[in-house]
């Protein structure tokens, strides 16, 4: 502590002089000054300075303690801010406050917003990883659930996936935050693999996928083929079930309902009323179609493998079809009531179907016809094609089996599904007239887009050809002149018929009484007291008797030859 020295007195001072020395001291005589002795003064501590001293120790402990916990800032960027407060929105990670929003401002291209987030150096080194992912978490309700009800009492918060493994790349202080959490967080064991859909349907991000109604996985995401002719779904499957996705395994949508009428009833099928509404996708065995008959591979897939989606359990577990084969078919009678997607049929048994419908000119004939085209999958044909697969090399086997066939009389022909609604097909059948005959076909022939199959007419059209013929015939027959003969010959009839009336009549009529009256006379005659009968009856029995009387006579000849000779003999006679 720092002193001060007196201020100098003067020299001639009588009261300094005087009182210089204490009391009862003597003062030294002669006329020079003696030194004036004083004793220094000692250093004396205040406790008034502690107070200060324990605030610099408090402000420098809380300044060592906010720098030990604290660690880097980083910057997430986001499309809205929403329910983000600077100082009262935390950041976690697994449901552990890992850091806290120091400052939220919109970015330069205002299209974005900036979240500061001041990390906690205790987990900084993981959070700051160049695939740690960011989103906010706020109250959601779907099907599928509800999500982020603890946000209702505590706020919105922003949640982090970190990876598990170590990055090299060092850490990142800007992040780009998502607009929904991810499908598939870091460290949770899985299979991802590939779907091929025609059309993305009611599926979406996040819709569930079972195995035997397990809830297995979930759609991740899906993008558009490069031709834009296919939908890719990417799906992962979490272990342990992830091994049961094989080869062989067939995915379906199991969205909505299927119901099926048949002859058997009405079935329905469905998995749910979350997967009816927010869609959902199903796997199973290639083996358990009951039409199967290879070995099971239960090999795992491998990751990333592709499978094709298909629309329904029924054509997934069905038989695969192969490759198609492209045919085209030339009607000249009316196609109304054949739709793309309709059957071809053979026998009873679907083996392909319709995918176009155009309408064509013929310049040779002047006449319009319909070009219809269709797939058909060989595969159906069973045995046969299969013998002709191991025969016949490249890629033709389709055409080398249908080629035989049309030259054997197999024909193209529409026929009527449904009477009720209208609806055709086409069906394939030999007609054995047709076998030699040189096929009609409209058109010409070089501009034909797949293998040609001849055609004929269906058997409503047949039918109206046959009634239009009997019309024709019918309009060639002279019904006028018919007419004319008829009346005259009624005329004629009605002549004959009242000179009939007026000369035969009483004519007949006298005739019939005569016949009469004779008839009278003969049972008069015939009568059982009548003078005739009794006679007749007299000389039939007289007949009888001279009828026994020859037959004794015979009988005694046989007996006896010589009785005409000798006449009877003595004993005889008495």
């Amino acid at each position: 502590m720092d002193t001060e020295d007196p201020p100098p007195r003067p020299e001639h001072d009588p009261a300094g002089a005087e009182g210089a020395y204490p009391a009862g001291a003597t003062r030294p005589s002669g006329d020079a000054a003696a030194p004036v002795i004083r004793p220094g003064r000692s250093l004396r501590w205040s406790w008034v300075w502690l107070v200060p001293l324990l605030a610099l120790a408090v402000g420098l402990s809380l300044l060592a303690s906010v720098w030990v916990r604290n660690g880097p800032v980083i910057t997430i960027s986001f499309l809205s801010a929403a329910g983000v407060e600077a100082g009262q929105t935390k950041l976690r990670y697994r449901d552990v406050v890992v850091g806290e929003v120091s400052d939220v401002r919109v970015a330069e291209d205002r299209q974005h917003v900036l979240v500061d987030v001041q990390l906690r150096r205790e987990g900084s080194e993981y959070i700051t990883q160049k695939d740690s992912k960011f989103w906010i978490v706020r109250p959601q309700v779907s099907l599928a659930g509800v999500s982020g009800l603890d946000t209702l009492l505590s706020g919105v918060y922003i949640d982090v996936d970190a990876p598990v493994a170590r990055s090299e790349d060092g850490s990142v202080r800007e992040f780009e935050g998502l607009a929904n959490p991810p499908e598939v967080l870091s460290g949770q064991v899985g299979t991802r693999y590939v779907l091929r859909a025609d059309s993305l349907g009611s599926l979406r991000v996040g819709s569930r996928i079972h195995y035997r109604r397990i809830e297995v996985g979930r759609v991740v995401s899906y993008d558009m083929a490069p031709d834009g002719r296919s939908v890719g779904l990417h799906v992962f499957v979490e272990a342990p079930y992830d091994r049961y996705v094989t080869p062989d395994t067939r995915f379906w949508n199991d969205s909505g309902v299927d119901l099926t009428v048949s002859t058997d009833g009405v079935q329905m099928r469905t998995s749910g009323l979350a997967a009816i509404l927010d869609g959902g996708i199903a796997f199973a065995q290639a083996d358990e179609s009951s039409s199967y008959d290879g070995p099971a591979d239960s090999t795992p897939a491998a990751a990333g493998a592709e499978y094709r989606l298909f629309g329904s359990r029924d054509q997934a577990l069905a038989d695969p079809d192969g490759d198609p084969v492209s045919v085209e078919l030339r009607f000249d009678q009316s196609v109304r009531g054949l739709r793309v997607g309709a059957d071809i049929d053979f026998r009873g048994m679907s083996i392909g179907k319709v995918v176009d419908i155009d309408l064509e000119f013929d310049r040779a004939r002047r006449r319009f016809f319909s070009r219809v085209r269709g797939l058909l999958y060989p595969v159906r044909f069973g045995s046969a094609y299969r013998q002709l697969h191991d025969g016949v090399a490249g890629g033709l086997q389709g055409e080398a089996l249908l080629e035989p066939l049309i030259e054997r009389g197999l024909r193209a022909q529409l026929r009527t599904a449904s009477l009720l609604t209208g609806q055709q097909y086409v069906a394939l059948d030999f007609f054995p007239g047709e076998a030699h005959a040189e096929p009609k076909i409209p058109g010409d022939l070089s501009s034909r887009s797949g293998f040609l199959v001849p055609t004929v007419q269906g058997d409503f059209d047949r039918l109206q050809g046959q009634l239009g013929n009997i019309v024709t015939k019918l309009d060639k027959v002279p019904i006028d002149a018919i007419g004319r003969d008829l009346s005259a010959s009624l005329e004629a009839l009605n002549r004959l018929l009242r000179r009939l009336d007026t000369q035969v009549a009483p004519q007949a009529t006298r005739a019939l009484n005569s016949a009469s009256n004779s008839l009278d006379r003969i049972g008069a005659v015939l009568a059982p007291d009548a003078p005739l009968l009794g006679g007749l009856r007299d000389t039939l029995s007289e007949l009888d008797r001279a009828a026994r009387a020859l037959r004794l006579l015979s009988d005694a000849l046989q007996a006896r030859p010589d009785a005409l000779i000798r006449g009877r003999a003595p004993d005889e006679l008495r």
